[in-house]
């Protein structure tokens, strides 16, 4: 069993505890199994660049989370799965070629699906009859919110897969095209900006686990106090709208707008638009297929490079993490998240536009990309034996992102959480929100 740091003394789990947690376990595994239900075998054996995963893996590699960490039984994992299923925990053993995971016809999809109740009959049973400690149920928890991650994931990566097929088969064809709101129809224009002073501020979470801790990954500990310059935010993400006059304007053209390494790959590439912009200029590709691009909604599937790009076209510059969660502190994690009845696609931001005093959409729709390098928080400790190769060992060429997506599920996006990937990667559902300097 990977250790998590001991956690202040506190008394045995209640009933309501196991119960909420019982909960909680159940209702995530089910909803993974409701986003990959629209995909065949065939759809879901797909890997469509190195980058991404089978959506069949995802499946399997979310059970193997908790069949190695949890229920601790090398029983639990069939002869063989275990090598296929591990990610990145080189203390878990030898690891399957992240890039060759499509290869991996069997198991099959229903081998998967049956080895994921298998383990969830085994993991349910084990809380019911008070089998596991309080490290086993921290870990339990961390499980579930490594299982959202994944959920996002799988809706990212089979848009990829789908899109790539010349037929450009929708995911779902029944997910709704959303109303524009009574306020939309103004993101095309010129930002309005909100000012903020110099202030020293406090960022970050409380470590995890603790008594009385809200669940937070380790890299987003510990909380602590920075010194943010004056600065004034967007009060929106950019605009499909805006982004649509970048490119008309030469912004794929013009090599003083972009890093080095970004037009190289503009380059090699021949990067011209966004990643799922069709080249008619007026649709792009959807988990619902093609469909007419709204204006007003918030541009997505930005790589770094594009966004860094804009913001210098614009005669501004991305946000630094500090910035981002000094305007998010206090306000609720609310936006237009994967629920149910969800669009799983970017929607134009309601609010009572030239009036908030707050920034509007920092939450939901796309994540937004900072200025900030992934690195770690001045006194971070990753989480102790095999779950600290969770996050740390990835601080290095990578740029963080907040605020959560279309895609992320409701209720696992807060102020202090720190997304990252590799300033290339677009094919996440990212954005961007404009800032610049105070004098």
């Amino acid at each position: 069993m990977p250790a998590l740091p001991a956690a202040d003394a506190v008394a045995p789990p209640t009933a309501d505890a196991t119960h909420d947690l019982r909960h909680r376990y159940a209702e995530v595994r089910a909803r993974t199994r409701a986003l990959a239900a629209p995909l065949s075998a065939e759809d879901a054996q797909i890997q469509s660049m190195p980058d991404a995963s089978p959506a069949k893996w995802h499946l399997a590699h979310t059970t193997w989370f908790f069949a190695r960490f949890v229920l601790d039984d090398p029983a639990a994992i069939p002869d063989g799965w275990d090598y296929l299923f591990n990610s990145y925990y080189v203390g878990a053993g030898e690891r399957h070629p992240r890039a060759l995971r499509g290869q991996v016809s069997r198991p099959s999809l229903a081998e998967v699906l049956a080895w994921r109740d298998a383990v969830d009959e085994r993991v349910l049973r084990g809380l019911d009859e008070g089998r596991f400690d309080d490290a086993t149920r921290d870990v339990l928890l961390l499980g579930t919110h490594h299982e959202q991650q994944h959920q996002e994931l799988l809706l990212t990566d089979i848009k990829h897969a789908l899109w790539c097929n010349p037929l450009a088969p929708a995911y779902r064809n029944d997910l709704p095209v959303p109303a524009a709101p009574a306020t939309a129809g103004t993101a095309g224009g010129d930002p309005r900006w909100l000012r903020r002073g110099e202030a020293i501020v406090k960022i970050g979470a409380p470590r995890w686990p603790g008594a009385g801790s809200a669940f937070a990954y380790d890299n987003e500990t510990p909380r602590h106090r920075v010194l943010v310059p004056a600065h004034a935010l967007a009060e929106q993400p950019v605009s499909n709208a805006q982004f649509a006059a970048f490119v008309a304007d030469g912004g794929y053209r013009t090599p003083s707008l972009w890093l080095s390494d970004g037009w190289d790959l503009v380059q090699r590439e021949a990067w011209a638009r966004p990643l799922y912009w069709h080249e008619d200029g007026a649709r792009e590709f959807t988990l619902g297929g093609w469909r007419e691009r709204d204006p007003d909604a918030p541009a997505c599937h930005l790589s770094h490079y594009e966004a860094d790009a804009f913001a210098h076209w614009a005669g501004a510059r991305l946000p630094t993490e500090a910035e981002w969660e000094a305007a998010a502190a206090g306000l609720p994690a609310e936006g237009n998240f994967a629920d149910d009845g969800a669009p799983l696609h970017p929607v134009a931001v309601d609010g009572t536009l030239g009036r908030s005093t707050a920034p509007l959409g920092l939450f939901g729709n796309a994540w937004e990309w900072t200025s900030s390098a992934y690195a770690p928080w001045p006194g971070f400790r990753p989480l102790a034996g095999t779950l600290g190769e969770y996050n740390g060992k990835f601080m290095s060429g990578q740029l963080v992102l907040r605020g959560g997506s279309c895609a992320t599920p409701r209720g696992h996006a807060r102020a202090s959480y720190r997304n990252f990937f590799a300033p290339h990667a677009r094919w996440q559902f990212s954005g961007l929100r404009l800032a610049k300097d105070l004098d």
